[in-house]
């Protein structure tokens, strides 16, 4: 090979090298910038997946607590198991509220007598007032006789017939006859209020016996809820009282946790731009070795986490810092029942929401 040769070859090897720098150089670059965008979450690489860890199952967690005090003196159930709506969950001593059910019947039996007995009382007064109506008619004709006989003993006395001590005795019959009319009227209105005291204490009666009423209903309801049944059909967790314990109104016996569950995701307040309701929904449950599910968006919260708390934060200091709040969105759980009866409330979930479909 003549120099000439070897000196193009080399010219050649350095303009390929050159290229190949060239290239290197510009898809360097290109790298770089694909990087960028990336990171900023920039066209071509925008995000169209909502990603969160801070979520998880949720339930119809219901606490059993008694209404009335008392011993326990049967637990049919045991811990963890199903039950359905109106089984008997604990059975409290339920002797002392089936004799106040039996006092309150008493209670109401007699006042129903006394309303029975206003009733026959207000008969009573209404044939005392005719009794007495009679007694006042025929005083009002004894006096008109009285009255009649007067005339007929003056006239006789003035023409001598008669004499004046039987004009006098026609006289104080008369007045007597008079007072009889007045006798009879007072009786017969004393009589008239008599019955009006009688009706206006039937109404005083008849609110006793609704009182009794209510008095019983509020015994039958306390015998009842010797009865602790379940509320709903779901599964059982601890029971945390036994046979023969004493409980109050109120005391933790067991809890009950329904099938219905569903998710809560606390979302970035950042990430809520394009979130909305019916759009698809992909969490995997920690519990489940990482088990994916479906669902879709249910809700979303009308305020932050922060806004419900029982003591909000104060951000008017100096020392401000700003803090992405969270929103709590429901998911609702979709699948087949088998796998979703797997998933438990208080479960950690990764969830992943496509805001690309444009939901409701």
């Amino acid at each position: 090979m003549s120099q000439q040769d070897a000196a193009k070859e080399r010219a050649n090897t350095r303009s390929n090298l050159r290229i190949v720098s060239i290239f290197a150089a510009a898809a360097i670059g290109i790298v770089g910038v694909l990087v960028i965008l990336y990171a900023w979450q920039l066209p071509p690489f925008t995000r169209h997946t909502q990603f969160t860890d801070n979520a998880y199952v949720r339930g119809l967690t219901t606490f059993i607590s008694p209404q009335v005090n008392g011993y326990i003196t049967e637990v049919p159930v045991q811990d963890f198991v199903q039950v359905k709506k109106g089984d008997l969950i604990m059975q409290i001593d339920d002797r002392i509220y089936r004799q106040k059910v039996h006092q309150a019947q008493a209670q109401l039996a007699m006042k129903i007598a006394a309303l029975n007995n206003n009733i026959q009382q207000r008969k009573s007064a209404e044939a005392v007032i005719k009794r007495n109506e009679a007694a006042l008619a025929s005083s009002k004709a004894q006096n008109q006789q009285s009255q009649a006989d007067l005339k007929r003993v003056k006239a006789l006395t003035s023409d001598g017939s008669l004499s004046i001590r039987e004009r006098d005795a026609a006289l104080a019959t008369a007045a007597q006859g008079s007072a009889s009319i007045a006798q009879a009227q007072a009786t017969l209105e004393m009589s008239k209020q008599d019955l009006q005291t009688t009706i206006v204490n039937r109404a005083s009666l008849e609110a006793d016996v609704e009182n009794a009423k209510a008095a019983l209903e509020l015994a039958e309801i306390d015998l009842q809820n010797t009865r602790i049944v379940a509320p709903r059909d779901g599964q059982l967790g601890q029971i945390s009282v036994r046979l023969g314990a004493y409980v109050s109104a109120g005391t933790h016996l067991t809890t009950l946790v329904p099938a219905q569950h569903w998710v809560i995701a606390n979302i970035k307040e950042t990430q809520l731009a394009n979130l909305r309701i019916g759009q698809p929904v992909h969490f995997t449950v920690d519990a489940l070795d990482g088990q994916a599910f479906r669902g879709r968006v249910e809700s979303i919260s009308p305020a932050t986490g922060v806004e419900f708390s029982a003591i909000s934060p104060d951000n008017a200091t100096g020392n401000f810092v700003k803090i992405a709040q969270r929103i709590p969105v429901r998911i609702q759980v979709e699948g087949k029942a088998e796998e979703v009866a797997r998933l438990r409330p208080g479960m950690s979930v990764q969830v992943k929401i496509d805001t690309r479909e444009n939901a409701q």
